[in-house]
């Protein structure tokens, strides 16, 4: 009995350290040879339509989801005071091949220079934007290969290549300030680092989460 229960209790312990030992192995692998993160998301280059002058917006045809054609009219605005050679200053053409991914312009309201009246991505532009520890920066690599999944499609596999290399952390950006008060807690910083698809022929989503494992051995 007391026989049994010592083969029992050193199968067991040889179990955990065969287990400890695989995921040691396992984390030093992904260490060494790649570099992940899930703080990552598809992104694209946002555009916005505008009107060239203020005044009443009297047509606008577009709805979210249209797919539009740079230059391509979709909307216009009441022309006063305006001479007939300036004619085209009243209307609202797309200013990027893309698609509408929000509206915000409604006909009869007064609008101006600068008001987005919608938002265009194009989508044939995506990209992954991957925020990495500056700790691992050093690792990266314009060039390097990404392997890539997406949330929004799970189970398909993309590839990539590490584009981009930001010049400066998110918190540059950050409209809250770094440090308040008499205390300061370091925390890590995250680089933004841009990847672009090798191929893509799935509708992906801006916005939507990824994870990403950069190849840099």
């Amino acid at each position: 009995m007391k026989d049994k229960r010592k083969l029992l209790l050193v199968a067991i312990t040889s179990i955990i350290v065969i287990s400890m030992v695989g995921i040691g192995i396992y984390y030093w692998y992904n260490n060494t040879y790649y570099v992940s993160t899930d703080d990552a998301r598809v992104a694209g280059d946002i555009v916005r339509v505008s009107p060239q002058i203020s005044g009443k917006l009297m047509e606008f045809d577009a709805e979210e989801g249209d797919n539009l054609i740079k230059d391509q009219i979709i909307g216009r605005q009441e022309m006063i005071n305006i001479p007939d050679s300036s004619i085209d200053l009243s209307v609202i053409r797309a200013p990027i091949n893309g698609i509408v991914i929000k509206k915000q312009g409604t006909v009869g309201e007064m609008v101006s220079p600068g008001q987005a009246l919608a938002v265009l991505v194009d989508p044939d532009k995506l990209y992954i934007n991957a925020n990495i520890e500056e700790t691992k920066l050093r690792k990266i690599k314009q060039g390097q290969l990404v392997d890539i999944t997406i949330d929004q499609y799970e189970g398909v596999k993309f590839t990539g290549k590490v584009k981009l290399i930001g010049l400066a952390s998110n918190s540059t950006f950050s409209l809250l300030p770094n440090s308040t008060g008499g205390t300061f807690t370091k925390t890590v910083q995250r680089i933004p680092v841009k990847i672009e698809f090798d191929k893509n022929e799935c509708d992906l989503l801006p916005g939507t989460n990824a994870v990403v494992k950069i190849h840099i051995n």
